[in-house]
């Protein structure tokens, strides 16, 4: 994840805020070659500001017996 424009440090003393920032920049921005984990997509999922379109992709992924 290359993040240029954000002081990750402050983030980093709230480990649930810095780990939706991490799954928000590596879905919007790219994954650089790494995998989403599927657990931490499902615990933060209702938290996660994403593309639309995405999030709709990753929903029909990781529950696709809903649709």
């Amino acid at each position: 994840m290359y993040n240029w424009s954000v002081d990750t440090t402050r983030l980093k003393k709230n480990p649930q805020k810095y780990a939706i920032f991490k799954l928000e920049q590596a879905v919007n921005f790219g994954l650089n070659g790494k995998k989403l984990s599927a657990k931490l997509l499902k615990q933060h999922w209702n938290n996660l500001r994403l593309d639309p379109f995405r999030k709709n992709y990753l929903a029909r992924l990781l529950w696709p017996k809903q649709f």
